[in-house]
C-alpha cells in the first residue's frame, strides 16, 4: 500500500512541497518540525495513566460547552454511521475543565501547537493561487486570531480485547471540520487517508512526524482548492503490521484549528453559521440511530 511522504521541516523547498501535498491529498507530513517530542511524549504517557483511572469520570463533559471527559459510550458516530466510534476522549480548551496535575504541560503544548499552525497557514496562503486566495476574506493566519474555539482532543482508543459490535472501529470515515487538524504522529499505526481515486493509504505513523490535515472550512473558503480529505482511525486487526494487536491501545492528540465565529468563510457562511450546521448533522445521526 502506498505512503504519503514526510517532507523536512527545515528544507529549502518545505513550504513549496507540503502545500502541494495538501492540495493533492488533503495531508501533509512534516518532520523536523520545532514542536518539543519529549512534551509530546509525556502528554501521551501521562494522559494514558489518566485515563486508566476512575478520576476521568469527574471531568464528565459539559453538554453545552463541550469541554471535559468523553467515555465511549458518548463516543461520535460518524455521518452515515450506526455504531458508535470505540474511543473515549477529553477535550480541553484553555478556559475549560482540566486535571491540575496536568493542565500546565498541555497548556504550553496548545499555545505552540496553535502558534506554529498559523505559521502552516501562512504557508498555505502564499503557496495559493491568486484566483483563489483572492476569495480569503481575510488572511488566513487572521482567521485564528483571537478564536477560542480552537479544540485539543486527547483520544484515547482502548485496546480491543474481546468481540466488538458489528461495523465498530476506532473512527469511522470522516471528514474535520475545521481549517487544518493538527496531529502529532500516534504510538501505533492505524490512521488511513482516501485517495481521490478511492483508495484508502496508510499516513505514516513515525514518532516524531507531524500529521496535517485540511478542513472542511478550508475547503469551502477556497471554493474547493484544498481538500478535506476522507479518513479514518481501523482496528488492529485490519492492518497488515507485526505491531499491531488487538490488546495494543492507542493514544492521539489532534489539534482542531478553528477561526473566530465571526470569520466569513465564503457567500454561504461564517465560521460560526458551518459549525452550528455541521454540529447539529452529527446530533440528527446520534438521534437517529
Amino acid at each position: 500500500m502506498p505512503r504519503l511522504k514526510a517532507v523536512d521541516y527545515r528544507s529549502a523547498d518545505a513550504e513549496v512541497q507540503f502545500v502541494a501535498s495538501l492540495r493533492e491529498t488533503g495531508f501533509g507530513v512534516l518532520s523536523n518540525h520545532p514542536l518539543d517530542e519529549q512534551r509530546v511524549s509525556s502528554i501521551y504517557n501521562r494522559w494514558r495513566a489518566f485515563f486508566n483511572t476512575p478520576a476521568k469520570e469527574d471531568y464528565l463533559f459539559n453538554p453545552a460547552r463541550f469541554d471535559g471527559f468523553f467515555p465511549s459510550r458518548e463516543a461520535e458516530i460518524a455521518k452515515g454511521r450506526a455504531t458508535r466510534d470505540l474511543k473515549e476522549y477529553f477535550h480541553y480548551y484553555p478556559w475549560g475543565r482540566c486535571p491540575e496535575e496536568l493542565r500546565a504541560e498541555i497548556d504550553v503544548y496548545y499555545t505552540s501547537t496553535v502558534a506554529f499552525a498559523s505559521e502552516l497557514l501562512t504557508w498555505v496562503e502564499r503557496q495559493t493561487p491568486d484566483d483563489v486566495s483572492a476569495n480569503f476574506r481575510e488572511p488566513l493566519s487572521g482567521m485564528i486570531s483571537g478564536s477560542e474555539q480552537s479544540l485539543l482532543r486527547v483520544l484515547h482508543y482502548p485496546p480491543i480485547e474481546g468481540p466488538v459490535e458489528s461495523g465498530a472501529v476506532r473512527a469511522a470515515a470522516h471528514e474535520d471540520i475545521n481549517l487544518l487538524t493538527i496531529l502529532p504522529a500516534s504510538n501505533e499505526p492505524g490512521l488511513q487517508a482516501k485517495t481521490r481515486e478511492g483508495e484508502w493509504i496508510d499516513v505514516p505513523c513515525d514518532f516524531g512526524n507531524l500529521i496535517v490535515n485540511v478542513g472542511d472550512m478550508l475547503q469551502e473558503a477556497s471554493g474547493g482548492w484544498y481538500p478535506s480529505t476522507t479518513h479514518r482511525v481501523v482496528n488492529p486487526d485490519e492492518l497488515d503490521s507485526d505491531r499491531a494487536t488487538a490488546a495494543v491501545g492507542r493514544i492521539s492528540l489532534p489539534l482542531f484549528l478553528h477561526p473566530r465565529s465571526d470569520v466569513v468563510l465564503s457567500d454561504r457562511y461564517t465560521a460560526g453559521s458551518y459549525l452550528g450546521e455541521r454540529l447539529r448533522e452529527l446530533r440528527s445521526a446520534e438521534t437517529s440511530t
